[in-house]
């Protein structure tokens, strides 16, 4: 994953595809901040895949709430950059759940861990983050969950 943006970067800089390059350094970035981290807790050079999808799921779920904000406040300059990083963003991600498998998924994962209610709420996120990383937002699974109960 780490040398797919690496490429990415080195074509749109050759490109010359300001807004690409300036959005893959700032994921370049947030990924080397989680491996200073990283070093700094444990002993670990480098972060994995699964952790580079939680920064980029991270980043998108920013820039769809800033993206927001800026509609709200007619600012739509700056909503259409968000709305460009987030596309750029998302290249990098699998392929996103739509609703209807969000629901299955969270209806087959209640069923597996026998849950009985909403106080098993952090094992069923808990089992989603580990088999769908990167592939749900998990804040419609929350609210699906929820329902189920």
């Amino acid at each position: 994953m780490r040398e797919q943006i690496n490429v990415a970067l080195k074509v749109a800089m050759k490109a010359r595809e300001s807004l690409k390059t300036s959005t893959l350094r700032l994921v370049n970035a947030a990924i080397k901040d989680r491996d200073i981290a990283a070093r700094g807790n444990g002993g670990r050079d480098l972060v994995g895949d699964e952790e580079i999808l939680e920064i980029l799921s991270k980043m998108v779920k920013q820039r769809r709430e800033s993206h927001g904000i800026y509609k709200e406040a007619g600012r739509d300059d700056l909503a259409d950059r968000e709305a460009e990083e987030i596309v750029i963003i998302t290249e990098f991600l699998p392929k996103q759940m739509d609703d209807a498998e969000i629901k299955a998924a969270c209806e087959a994962i209640v069923t597996e861990i026998k849950a009985e209610g909403l106080k098993d709420m952090g094992k069923i996120m808990g089992a989603l983050k580990a088999k769908y990383a990167g592939q749900m937002d998990f804040g419609k699974a929350s609210k699906i969950i929820r329902g189920l109960f």
